[in-house]
């Protein structure tokens, strides 16, 4: 589990294909803050960009450790195939701050940027979620963006999908991945894991 603060903000260094064909994976090789790495074992996992992986190898003196990637996981989410910035996140512990909410590090789906840009000294963010999405999120709801808890301020509903309005203050721009982003990129999204809960619990069958 994990709550959508992030940690650090790492940098995919090296993609390295786990195979010759398209049903194989590929290895990242991430390099992190100074420190960051002090308290991560082998097995931990750590969010990046909001998908949940697990360390495989670990270079604390270098400041870098590799993750592997599935193909199944490479196809559902975006921002895990190429060198670049990346959000991190060390999983939840029981004595943790829940500073965000609730995430599981699994992605539900593809957004695309549609506006960003800055608002005095904030920067307004909108994103096109799917239209299979649209039913999870509400004004005020929590949505989790490359791995970030935000909150959203407006929804606009249309046969492209559904649009999000998200104010990002100066903090989350200068220490996420966040800022780098431009329209047209695609974002990894996580709907809130309570309304998952209450929206099975409205459509399941009734027991008999």
């Amino acid at each position: 589990m994990f709550t959508g603060i992030i940690t650090g903000q790492g940098h995919i260094t090296e993609v390295a294909s786990l195979g010759s064909t398209a049903s194989h994976g590929k290895r990242l090789v991430i390099h992190a803050p100074q420190g960051y790495l002090d308290d991560v074992g082998l097995g931990d996992s750590i969010a990046l960009n909001g998908a949940c992986m697990t360390v495989t190898t670990l270079v604390p003196q270098a400041h870098q450790f590799t993750v592997d990637v599935s193909a199944e996981s490479l196809m559902k989410t975006t921002g895990l195939d190429a060198p670049g910035p990346i959000n991190l996140e060390k999983a939840l512990r029981a004595t943790d701050r829940l500073g965000g909410h609730l995430v599981s590090g699994h992605v539900d789906g593809l957004g695309e940027i549609t506006h960003f840009a800055q608002v005095g000294e904030s920067w307004e963010l909108r994103v096109m979620a799917p239209r299979a999405l649209g039913r999870y999120l509400a004004y005020k709801g929590s949505i989790t963006i490359n791995g970030v808890s935000l909150t959203v301020n407006r929804i606009s509903d249309s046969a492209a999908g559904c649009e999000v309005s998200i104010n990002l203050i100066p903090h989350t721009v200068e220490n996420t991945a966040l800022g780098s982003l431009k329209a047209g990129a695609r974002v990894n999204l996580e709907i809130d894991l309570i309304a998952r809960y209450v929206e099975r619990m409205v459509t399941a069958p009734a027991a008999v």
